[in-house]
């Protein structure tokens, strides 16, 4: 098990386990992260969508769960090709991974080859303009990093049109084109009898295969369980990784990833007829017993999830028994109801779990409002984070970085593509 930077202190002669107790006492709320459930997530998606890749959404920091600990991970148990958003996104990857692929979804902008170039990955190309100044950079500089092409098939986001993408099949059937991938997404692929789902893969089909030599991808979670004709050469799950749900309309065959839990701060009794936080929503209809937790909206956990007189809200674990949220959640804090545990039960500094032991992303997202993807990536920065798992190889102590200084830069790969001269 190890630690984020941040959680872990400096600290003399104590060992390694007790920094980390008594660094873990001083946050309010405690995330872990399994990793070898993201491995196991990944290699069910793998078999499931054999024979074609199973590549690894990790954009976002990993869906909040952490891109370079995920990365390294996933890398371990063999996954060669990673998708993330962002440029730097991809920079921080690359310093976690050495190897695999990267693909950055958002796009080319001019002047950012260097970027690419610098940290050897790939930008996914959506536009004609795009593709234009991609390819005079990689003229000019002599790159050959490869890139993918994606093509709008229903989605109206990014992508070329259909009629951009047959124009340039000339350039891609005439060879050297440097398109290593031609992609498209799915609108609706977690409803599995949405007919949406049908006209996009004849679409896609028809034009993926004008790219001649050059592998394909379609599916992302929930498109890999539509089937084998979703699934071209890659596929490219993300929320799935992380415990969602991907077929919301059957079981999750997924295994829980995040455990959150939030210390107790206080415990206090008030009378029948007492209301509960912001607004005096909730009125306590018996003397009740309250324990105050020490985490709110602040660190993403949704105020939606507030209960009041009309309306119950979302419930969280105590002492092994699911007890309501009492009162609108604020910034910081939450009221819990537990005056049905036995006496002595739940006390000030005692952990009660918010996520985890039963609690799924897909329960929070129904309370929040939302969806599991916006639960993860809400979580917010003030927890400490500990990863177990994943082969992980980083002490349980290590110093933070000092404020301001310069990362590390980022070393080629050594079977990196010719650099921009």
């Amino acid at each position: 098990m190890a630690s984020d930077p941040k959680t872990i202190p400096q600290s003399g002669p104590l060992s390694a386990q007790a920094n980390q107790a008594a660094a873990l006492a001083a946050y309010g709320g405690v995330l872990t992260v399994d990793l070898d459930a993201i491995i196991a997530n990944w290699r069910k998606l793998e078999k499931t969508a054999v024979p074609a890749e199973c590549a690894a959404v990790i954009k976002a920091d990993a869906y909040g769960c952490g891109a370079a600990e995920v990365s390294r991970a996933l890398s371990k148990a063999g996954c060669k090709t990673f998708f993330v958003a962002t440029i730097e996104e991809a920079r921080k990857v690359r310093a976690a991974v050495p190897e695999p692929t990267i693909y950055v979804l958002g796009g080319y902008f001019q002047n950012t080859g260097e970027h690419y170039a610098q940290i050897n990955c790939r930008p996914v190309i959506g536009d004609l303009n795009e593709l234009a100044e991609w390819d005079v950079f990689c003229r000019r500089t002599g790159w050959n990093g490869g890139a993918a092409v994606h093509i709008d098939t229903g989605m109206n986001r990014l992508g070329l049109t259909l009629s951009d993408a047959q124009a340039i099949i000339p350039r891609i059937n005439a060879g050297d084109h440097g398109i290593t991938l031609v992609m498209s997404h799915l609108v609706s692929a977690e409803q599995l009898n949405s007919p949406v789902n049908a006209r996009q893969l004849a679409t896609f089909r028809s034009i993926a295969s004008e790219f001649s030599g050059v592998p394909a991808a379609l599916a992302n979670s929930s498109g890999i369980f539509l089937g084998a004709p979703f699934q071209f050469d890659l596929v490219r799950p993300g929320a799935a990784l992380y415990g969602v749900n991907p077929t919301p309309e059957a079981d999750n065959p997924m295994q829980q990833v995040v455990d959150l839990k939030a210390r107790i701060v206080q415990i206090r009794t008030i009378e029948r007829g007492e209301t509960v936080g912001y607004g005096g929503t909730w009125t306590a209809r018996r003397p009740t017993k309250l324990a105050i937790i020490a985490v709110g909206y602040a660190d993403g956990y949704f105020r939606a999830a507030s209960s009041n007189d009309g309306t119950r809200g979302a419930e969280v674990i105590v002492a092994g028994k699911r007890c309501p949220i009492a009162g609108r959640i604020s910034m910081d804090l939450i009221a819990i109801d537990i005056t049905d545990l036995p006496p002595n039960a739940a006390r000030r500094g005692h952990m009660v779990t918010l996520l985890g032991d039963g609690i799924t992303v897909d329960e929070l997202a129904h309370h929040f409002g939302t969806i599991g993807y916006e639960v993860l990536t809400s979580l917010g920065h003030r927890y400490a984070r500990v990863y177990k798992g994943g082969n992980v190889v980083e002490p349980l102590v290590k110093p933070e970085l000092v404020q301001g200084a310069e990362p590390p830069p980022v070393e080629q790969p050594a079977n990196s593509p010719r650099s921009p001269s």
